[in-house]
C-alpha cells in the first residue's frame, strides 16, 4: 500500500471526517494533557517534600520512586489487560480507566489543598494511576485502528502521535506556571481535563467491540507472547525502545535539575519538561505529511542513536539553553523510533490480537519509562544527578550499537507498509 502525498492538513481534514476518530484524538489530546499537568506536579511535589529533610542524591531517590511504584501494577496486570483488551468493548475499557484516573487526581487536589499530602500518600496514589494505564494503553492501542479505514492508519497514528506530543509540549509549560500558584491548581487543572477526555470518549458511537477468539484467557495470552517472539521486527523493536530509555531515562531527574542543578524554579521546571515534547512535536508534524517511506530500520537506529547522544549533552550542560535543545533533539529523535515502532506494530499485527500485542508493547514501554526513571534515581543516588544523565546517554548510545548487530532483520526493514 502506498502511502498517500498530500498535505498535513489535508490528511487531517480526511481523518476529521471520520467522527469516531476526532472524538477519539480529542480524547487523547486532553488525555495526555491532563497526565503531563499532574505529572509535572507529581514530581515536584515529591521533590519538594523529600528536600525538607533529605540532601540532593537521597531526594532525587525518592522522586524515582514513582517510576517504579507505577510500574508494578503495570508489570502485573499487562498480560490480563491486554487480554481483556481483546475480549470485552474497548471503549467501556477507557471510560472504567478515566474513572480511576479522575478519583486519583482528586485525592491529589484534595491533599494539595488540605494540607495531608505526604509522600507516602502520593506514591500510593501513582500505583493506582499505574493500574489504571495498565488497561488503558492497550485498550486505546487496539481501539484506533478500529476507528480509521486500513489505508488512513499510517496518517492516524502520525496524527495521534502529534496530539501526544502537542499535549506534551502544552502540559509541562502549563504545568509549572500552575505549579507556580499552588500544585493544587494543577492537579484540579488536570481533574477537568481528564473529565473532558471522558465526556469525548462517550461520544464515540461506533462499535468498539473485538472479534472474540475461541479459547481460554490464558491461551490468548500465550498467543500475544508467542506471536511478538516470533516476529524479530516487532520484538527487535520494542525491545530496543525498553533498553535504550530504561538506560537513558534521566529526563526524570528534571526536577533536580531545575532546582539544584541549573536553579530555575518551578516555571524553569515546566520548560525543561515540555522541552523533548517539542522537538518530538516537530518531528511528529513532519511525519504527518512525509512518512517514511525506505530504510525504516536504519532510521529507527538512528533515531534511539540521537536520543542517547543528546541525554549525554544534557547531562553535561550547565546552560540552560543548551540544555533544553540537548531535551529538544532528545524529543525527536525519540519520536522518529516510537513512530516506526508503533506503525510496524499496528500494520503487521492482526485485530483480534492487537489488545495483546499491544499489551506487550506497553509492558515494554511502561517497563522502559518507569524503570528508567527509578534506573536514574539509583544512579544518581551514587554518582549525583550529572552522572546519572551521562551514564544514561553513553548506555544508550552502547545499546544502539547491539541491537543493530543482534537484530539485522530489523535493520533492514525497508518499507511501513
Amino acid at each position: 500500500m502506498d502511502e498517500p502525498t498530500s498535505p498535513s492538513a489535508s490528511s487531517f481534514r480526511a481523518l476529521l471526517q471520520q467522527r469516531d476518530f476526532a472524538w477519539f484524538w480529542l480524547a487523547r489530546w486532553t488525555a495526555v494533557l491532563a497526565v503531563q499537568i499532574e505529572s509535572v506536579a507529581l514530581g515536584w511535589q515529591i521533590y519538594e517534600i523529600a528536600r525538607r529533610t533529605m540532601d540532593v542524591k537521597r531526594a532525587a531517590f525518592m522522586v524515582s520512586l514513582i517510576g517504579l511504584v507505577s510500574f508494578i501494577p503495570v508489570l502485573l496486570l499487562a498480560l490480563p489487560a491486554g487480554e481483556t483488551a481483546d475480549r470485552h468493548d474497548r471503549k467501556g475499557i477507557l471510560l472504567f480507566c478515566y474513572a480511576a484516573e479522575i478519583a486519583s487526581v482528586a485525592v491529589l487536589t484534595a491533599g494539595a489543598v488540605m494540607g495531608f499530602s505526604t509522600i507516602p500518600i502520593l506514591l500510593g496514589v501513582a500505583f493506582v494511576f499505574g493500574a489504571a494505564r495498565a488497561y488503558f494503553s492497550p485498550a486505546s492501542t487496539a481501539m484506533g485502528p478500529m476507528l480509521v479505514p486500513r489505508e488512513l492508519l499510517p496518517r492516524a497514528i502520525a496524527w495521534n502521535s502529534l496530539a501526544w506530543q502537542t499535549a506534551s509540549v502544552a502540559g509541562p509549560a502549563v504545568g509549572g506556571l500552575l505549579i507556580a500558584l499552588s500544585t493544587g491548581h494543577a492537579y484540579g487543572a488536570a481533574l477537568i481535563l481528564y473529565g473532558v477526555a471522558t465526556v469525548c470518549t462517550l461520544l464515540i458511537r461506533g462499535s468498539t467491540q473485538p472479534t472474540v477468539q475461541p479459547g481460554s484467557r490464558w491461551s490468548l495470552m500465550k498467543e500475544g507472547l508467542a506471536y511478538v517472539w516470533r516476529n524479530k521486527i516487532v520484538f527487535g523493536s520494542i525491545s530496543l525502545d525498553l533498553a535504550a530509555v530504561i538506560l537513558g531515562g534521566a529526563t526524570a531527574l528534571l526536577p533536580v535539575f531545575a532546582k539544584d542543578v541549573l536553579h530555575i524554579g518551578p516555571e524553569g521546571f515546566g520548560l525543561l519538561r515540555a522541552a523533548p515534547s517539542v522537538g518530538a512535536a516537530i518531528v511528529a508534524l513532519y511525519l504527518a505529511s512525509n512518512p517514511i517511506r525506505s530504510k525504516a530500520g536504519i532510521a529507527m537506529f538512528t533515531g534511539v542513536a540521537i536520543f542517547g547522544a543528546a541525554t549525554f549533552v544534557f547531562g553535561v550542560s550547565k546552560i540552560l539553553w543548551l540544555s533544553l535543545l540537548a531535551l529538544a533533539i532528545l524529543g525527536a529523535g525519540d519520536a522518529v523510533s516510537v513512530y516506526i515502532r508503533q506503525t510496524l506494530v499496528q500494520l503487521v499485527t492482526p485485530d483480534h490480537m492487537r489488545g495483546r500485542v499491544a499489551t506487550v508493547s506497553s509492558l515494554f514501554i511502561g517497563a522502559s519509562n518507569e524503570l528508567g526513571e527509578f534506573e536514574s534515581g539509583v544512579v544518581a543516588r551514587f554518582l549525583g544527578p550529572v552522572g546519572a544523565a551521562v551514564f544514561g546517554g553513553v548506555g544508550a548510545l552502547t545499546v544502539t550499537a547491539i541491537w543493530a548487530k543482534f537484530f539485522p532483520a530489523l535493520r533492514k526493514a525497508d518499507r511501513l507498509d
